[in-house]
């Protein structure tokens, strides 16, 4: 779709309204020069009258070929806080144009005028001043967010305060996210740092430097005080590296943080199943891991082997029930609605085959073209499924967790993500992961240790419009293990400036 813009009375950028057209067209170009198949006209206008300022927002799109205008007219006050004309005028104008696009093309956006990754958050920092019944209104009148969605958010947003209480007070402790990059091989939908770690000669190197920075970012946290709430390894697949270097890792652990008895999880994902065996499973327990993930993605073997997981359908199978009877009781699994050639067919296969597995909690994740994936690289070389039929599945897989007794605890959404839908972690009650709500509500700094991994660093709250905000500072490890094994030090070093900056500068003040 290539559509002329021509824009007055704001400064919203082009990729501001790009965001919400794309969420309807699959190909779309915003052009400054006359286009072949649309012109829209976007005007915002400020006016003073007696009760205050108020916005007045006009959409207007042309289809060239026919005449045909849509067209929208919104008007509404303006917030007159740091930053609120540029937010209000934001709000307004997406507003007018979803609402424009919803009746040229007669598609429904589940989710509004809302694209950003965690919506969730949102929901949280309104909470903070409104009751949940005025938060709900406002996603549906100021956002646009369908009824099943603004159901969800709330439901989330309400079991998360329930799982941890004290969410909105953790921002005084940290937890850790350690990054393994190495897998057996790397899946065709990935952009995690994932190296194929047959014949690696960088292995060796990469775990000196990771005993560093536990050792030296466990030193920090003793000195500052600060204790840690969760643990999560991730990656690759931590359980790539062997036994033995996983129980070389766990010993510097708890020689190096402090308080590991008061750490409420630690999580270990053995996200493939071609990569658990029992001395790894042994290990895990000795160090009283909680909770683990073992993630089919697919039950359809065709898919697995399209995708590059290499490991069987059986393997999964084999692999949770040794889980299971070494005592593991709580495993999470992850699905993907909308791999290659995937339909209603599949699906309905691999929740069967979950149902007979029952873990303790699943992520069921909506395919996302990644910018850097082999998928996205070579699309034309995997068909998924279309839009009406994603949407389809998504509903089947919700109605398939209710049934099983499975209730949302958290979600994020992605850019590119098939259907504009989201990703939601389900579990049983009692076995919500706690460094998810963590992490995706961004309530308190994540340390990041290894390769890729990123550490988001909060600083001191300050109060916002709706609810309480804070400025998080990112700062990623390098992705290439050869990289981090050279300068890993030097990271280290910096991470620690920002981390002093954010917790010991409001003790001084």
């Amino acid at each position: 779709m290539r559509i002329a813009v021509e824009r007055a009375g704001f400064e919203a950028q082009a990729n501001e309204l790009f965001h919400i057209v794309k969420l309807f067209f699959e190909e779309v170009e915003l052009l400054d020069e006359p286009a072949v198949e649309a012109e829209l006209r976007v005007r915002a206008e400020v006016r003073d009258l007696e009760d205050g300022q108020r916005l007045e927002s006009h959409v207007r799109l042309t289809v060239q070929e026919t005449g045909e205008v849509y067209e929208s007219r919104h008007d509404r006050a303006m917030d007159l806080k740091e930053g609120g004309r540029k937010r209000t005028v934001k709000r307004g104008v997406e507003f007018g144009l979803l609402q424009v696009l919803r009746e040229y093309t007669g598609m429904e956006q589940a989710w509004g005028i809302l694209t950003g990754v965690r919506p969730t958050k949102l929901m949280h920092n309104m909470m903070m001043k409104r009751d949940l019944e005025s938060c709900k209104q406002v996603l549906r009148d100021e956002y646009l967010v369908t009824e099943p969605k603004v159901e969800l958010l709330a439901g989330i947003a309400e079991r998360q305060l329930r799982v941890i209480p004290d969410l909105f007070h953790l921002d005084r402790e940290v937890s850790v996210y350690i990054g393994i990059p190495f897998c057996p091989t790397k899946c065709a939908y990935c952009t995690f740092p994932a190296y194929d770690i047959r014949g690696n000669g960088a292995v060796d190197g990469f775990l000196e430097g990771l005993h560093y920075e536990i050792r030296e970012m466990g030193r920090w946290m003793r000195e500052t005080g600060v204790s840690i709430t969760t643990i999560y390894w991730g990656g690759g697949t931590p359980t790539s590296i062997t036994a033995e270097q996983m129980e070389a890792l766990f010993v510097t652990l708890h020689e190096s943080f402090p308080a590991m008895d008061r750490v409420r999880e630690l999580t270990v994902e053995a996200g493939r199943p071609d990569t658990i065996t029992e001395d790894k499973i042994r290990v895990m327990q000795r160090w009283n891991v909680d909770r683990i993930s073992i993630n089919p993605q697919s039950f359809t073997q065709a898919t697995l082997d399209t995708i590059g997981r290499h490991h069987t359908v059986t393997e999964t199978l084999e692999k949770f029930k040794l889980a299971r009877e070494m005592g593991m009781n709580n495993i999470n699994m992850d699905l993907i609605i909308g791999l290659p050639n995937e339909g209603m067919k599949e699906l309905q296969l691999t929740l069967d085959r979950t149902a007979e597995l029952m873990p303790e909690s699943l992520t069921v994740h909506t395919l996302s073209f990644k910018r850097a994936s082999r998928m996205t690289k070579n699309k034309d070389d995997y068909e998924v499924a279309e839009r009406e039929e994603i949407m389809e599945m998504i509903r089947t897989a919700a109605d398939w967790t209710e049934k099983m007794g499975y209730v949302p605890y958290y979600m994020y959404r992605q850019k590119n993500i098939l259907g504009n839908q989201e990703n939601v972690g389900y579990s049983l009650e009692g076995y919500e992961s706690l460094y998810n709500i963590l992490m995706m509500e961004e309530r308190q700094t994540i340390i990041g240790l290894g390769c890729g991994a990123v550490s988001k660093i909060n600083y001191p709250k300050v109060e916002q419009e709706d609810g309480y905000e804070q400025r998080i500072e990112r700062f990623p490890n390098p992705k290439d293990p050869a990289l981090y094994n050279q300068s890993y030090k030097e990271y280290i070093d910096k991470k620690i400036r920002l981390l002093n900056e954010a917790y010991l500068a409001p003790a001084e003040a």
